[in-house]
Order: C-alpha cells, then structure tokens, then sequence
C-alpha cells in the first residue's frame, strides 16, 4: 500500500446454499464495513435463501454460474479494494480478526497471507488436524480457502486470478503465490467440521491427501473433480 493512501480490503464470500450460515458471518463483517472496507457476495446458484439473508448484510450480491474459482474471481472483478480477501461462508471469525487483517495489509513488506484455522469439532483429533494443516502452510507457503487467503490486488489480477479449473483452485493459486513470504495470521479462523463428520474422518484425511497428490503431479482437475464429485455432497463445495 502506498504511504498515505487509504487502506481497503475487499472482503469475497463465494456461497452456494449456505443459507444456514451465511447470516453468522456476515453479522461478524459488519465492523469491516461500518471502518470502510466492502463485502461482496457471490452466489453459485443457490435456492435455500442465502441470496436473500445475504443482501441486507453485504455491499454487494452477484449471482453466477457455480463453481467457487469463477464465483471468486467474478468477486474480485467487480471489488474496489486495494486487498482482496477470499472467505468461506462457514468461517467464523476471532474477535480481534479486523485488527489481524488490518495490521497485516498495511505492513509494507507483506504481499499475501492467511489464517491459521481450527476445527469446529470438540475430537482431539480435529485439533491434531488444524495443527497439521497450519504447520503445513506455513512451511509449504501453500494456503486451502480454509484459511481466508489474502492477497494484494495488484499482485492477484498480474497473476491470473484463479484459474479456471473445478477443483483445486486454491492450491493452484497458493502455488504461483509461494514464491513471495506470507503473512501467517495467528487466528485462528474457525472452520467447519461439517465435511470430516458427514464422511468420516480418516476417510476425510485420507481422500483430501490424495487428491492434492495426484494434483501437484500432474493428474487433471477435472479428472479430479469427478472423482471428488462422488465421494462428496453439494454443500461441500462452497
């Protein structure tokens, strides 16, 4: 951020039937809006009311074909911040997160970054996973959307934007992103545990593992996608 320019983040919500969640959070943005950052909603198509409980509490609602990459970058597009933040409707903020966000964006140094999560879950075991999962980004400089990336502007759109592919799309733009520090924000974001306790969590762990496997040598997402597409429900994909 220039010196004395004004600092705004665009905050991006890709939804697809979040209608039970979406109000949660957006009730915890208000603050980023009344301090003059926006929020943006991008529906993927929804028909369980997460448009209507969306509208009263964002700057902005688009609407879209599903598919989280396009939703994000449909946000991004029509943004004015000059940092973008991408965030999943199922996250639930820490109390000081505007302070984190806000610190973070105007240290000069710092070009993107992320959260560090927890599970929702009470099981030892989703603590064991959070912590793996933030260990792992942090030396691997890769971020999942889990983990509310974000990123300067400018150095998003010179980038490409996510590219349009139906799975892993977060990864793939963690991979072109690494090269440069991330600002690792302590937290921690609190996600969901909804997918590990529908499916199992050994089964959960396991399947993700693969997947990002057979991405980084090389396999096709939409291959991929297929296969994620069975194993999964709908409302896993936002």
């Amino acid at each position: 951020m220039r010196r004395g320019a004004a600092l705004k983040i665009s905050i991006i919500i890709p939804t697809l039937n979040e209608g039970g969640v979406i109000g949660h959070l957006l009730q915890q943005l208000q603050p980023a809006r009344q301090a003059g950052h926006e929020v943006i909603v991008v529906d993927g198509g929804s028909s369980d009311g997460t448009v209507e409980r969306a509208r009263p509490l964002a700057d902005r609602v688009l609407c879209t074909r599903p598919g989280r990459g396009e939703q994000l970058n449909r946000g991004a597009l029509a943004s004015s911040g000059g940092w973008l933040w991408f965030l999943h409707a199922d996250s639930r903020l820490p109390r000081d997160w505007l302070a984190q966000l806000e610190g973070a964006c105007r240290e000069g140094q710092r070009h993107w970054g992320f959260f560090q999560v927890r599970l929702d879950g009470d099981r030892l075991a989703y603590r064991v996973i959070a912590g793996l999962m933030n260990a792992r980004s942090c030396l691997t400089r890769i971020a999942t959307g889990d983990q509310g990336v974000f990123v300067r502007r400018e150095l998003f759109f010179g980038g490409g934007c996510f590219p349009a592919i139906p799975i892993m799309e977060d990864v793939a733009l963690g991979k072109r992103l690494r090269c440069l520090p991330p600002c690792c924000l302590p937290g921690p974001l609190v996600t969901s545990a909804r997918r590990w306790e529908r499916e199992g969590l050994m089964r959960t762990v396991l399947r993700m593992w693969a997947l990002r496997l057979a991405f980084w040598l090389g396999v096709s997402p939409h291959r991929l996608q297929r296969h994620y597409s069975r194993c999964t429900t709908p409302d896993t994909e936002s």
